[in-house]
């Protein structure tokens, strides 16, 4: 294997917004481990499983573009760090590689800006990446601060992992790749029985309360688990936990205060980075505090 990987960087809308702090993560611990980022020039939002259900051509073309600019560009992988980003433009590249006719009305539609979909790049999210295409042999011999102290509750969330044909890294009902990715870093995975739940971003508008609810349950089992924080692979995950959870207490007699982080600042913990230099520290839930009891 090259001792350099390089892909095309889709970070999607939350990067650029609400999450700025899992880009400044993910930038950083890819350059530390000798990983190329190169931001795709003039990608667009991914439609975030929504705009599908306006006009599906319409989703289907935008994404048909994001690859098409990534190929355009040189690249025959892509990586992202949000499940959604991911199902979208996984979705976008099965539906044409497997219907010609498709293919052929999006493409007709891209020639008027100049862009053909050819079918020649990968989509891969950064978990995928550091598991199947770095190694966690070779991540773990990075490692400068093991993450002995830390007890990680693991929360997928539902969009890296289904649907299984589109997404298929791992057996969607029982996946590893985080609890492989915690134990690489030093860290603790605990049993934690809402690591496959839903983080409900998606449905928070028609389903207010029971989005709250069973956030709350997440974090209220984390806590039960002995987990010091929840650690998700999304963006959307994240920000639905992370913000919501002021919300989902009035539901709780208990106490279900639980730090999020994201996946690429564990990472970046255990290579050495602070927690101000990964963004910890502009989160709603108070992680920092965590960090320095179980990091001292």
């Amino acid at each position: 294997m090259s001792n350099t990987l390089r892909y095309a960087f889709f970070p999607g809308c939350t990067l650029e917004s609400a999450a700025a702090e899992l880009k400044v993560s993910t930038e950083r611990t890819c350059k530390k481990l000798g990983i190329e980022l190169v931001e795709i020039e003039g990608w667009t939002c991914c439609g975030a499983a929504q705009v599908q259900d306006v006009d599906d051509f319409f989703a289907l073309l935008v994404n048909a573009r994001n690859l098409a600019l990534a190929e355009s560009q040189g690249f025959d992988k892509i990586m992202t760090v949000c499940n959604t980003c991911t199902l979208m433009l996984r979705t976008a590249k099965s539906r044409l590689d497997n219907d010609p006719e498709l293919k052929a009305k999006c493409n007709a539609a891209l020639a008027e800006i100049g862009l053909e979909y050819k079918g020649t790049a990968e989509v891969t999210h950064y978990l995928w990446a550091l598991v199947a295409d770095y190694g966690l042999d070779r991540l773990s011999k990075q490692v400068t601060v093991p993450l002995s102290d830390l007890n990680v509750a693991n929360f997928y969330g539902c969009h890296i992992l289904m649907p299984p044909k589109i997404m298929g890294f791992e057996d969607p009902r029982n996946p590893q790749s985080m609890e492989m990715l915690c134990e690489a870093l030093g860290a603790n995975p605990v049993d934690y029985e809402q690591r496959l739940a839903c983080c409900g971003f998606h449905s928070i508008y028609p389903a207010e309360e029971q989005a709250e609810v069973s956030n709350g349950v997440s974090c209220l089992v984390a806590r039960e688990s002995g987990a010091d924080c929840i650690v998700t692979p999304c963006p959307l995950c994240h920000m639905a936990i992370d913000m919501w959870q002021a919300d989902s207490q009035q539901y709780f007699n208990a106490d279900v205060t639980m730090p999020i982080l994201h996946v690429p600042q564990m990472v970046g913990l255990a290579l050495g980075f602070t927690p101000k230099e990964l963004g910890i520290n502009h989160h709603i839930v108070n992680a920092t505090k965590m960090l320095d009891r179980v990091l001292s």
